[in-house]
């Protein structure tokens, strides 16, 4: 009597085990990559040879988009040490704090289109701003939104979002605020590059106006 083969038990990991330590399997039967089928959603049916085209060319894609990805961040991260570069400069040449202040909010605000950059001290006396400096900036930095109170507090109007900072100890309590109109250009996922370098010029500097 013959025995119906579909019936037999077999161990998928076994099979696909076996491929991967034999990867010229197929190459000993190259018959079986005609033979065998696939279910293709639009294509119905295609041969193995088709299948893995069909998958080393989305792969080539899924490269392809990894590179352009990665290009735009290299572009961007230059673009910001290009700035922070000449900023640097310009910042060391203020006389006070006031001339600081403005070439800052320059730059920032004609670079990368913020609405608001501002140097805050906090005051204990200053409830608000006190509540600010503990719970938003318990770990040195803030991305994200604030409420209408908070907004208000730090640039005097409703603002989109938003990267604070604290400075070093050295210069008392001092936030250091930038906003955007963009509800989404700031947030808890973003890289601090740019705001971590700033940080570390104005700590440097601050002390000595």
């Amino acid at each position: 009597m013959r025995t119906n083969i579909q019936q037999l038990p077999f161990d998928e990991m076994l099979i696909r085990e076996y491929l991967l330590d034999n990867p010229d399997f197929f190459n000993r039967y190259p018959e079986l990559l005609i033979a065998m089928r696939i279910p293709h959603a639009e294509r119905g049916a295609v041969s193995l040879v088709e299948r893995r085209q069909e998958l080393l060319r989305q792969r080539v894609t899924e490269l392809e988009e990894e590179i352009t990805s990665l290009m735009k961040i290299a572009t961007y991260n230059e673009r910001i040490f290009n700035f922070n570069n000449e900023l640097s400069f310009k910042l060391l040449a203020c006389k006070d704090l006031g001339e600081l202040r403005q070439t800052l909010s320059d730059g920032l605000k004609g670079e990368f289109g913020f609405s608001h950059v501002r140097l805050i001290t906090v005051h204990e006396i200053d409830s608000e701003l006190s509540n600010i400096w503990r719970h938003r900036l318990q770990s040195g930095y803030y991305f994200g939104r604030l409420t209408h109170s908070e907004s208000s507090r730090l640039f005097g109007s409703e603002v989109g979002s938003v990267a604070l900072t604290k400075l070093s100890d050295n210069n008392g309590q001092v936030i250091f605020a930038i906003a955007s109109k963009d509800p989404t250009h700031f947030n808890p996922d973003m890289d601090s590059l740019l705001f971590s370098q700033l940080r570390h010029l104005l700590d440097h500097i601050l002390p000595q106006l």
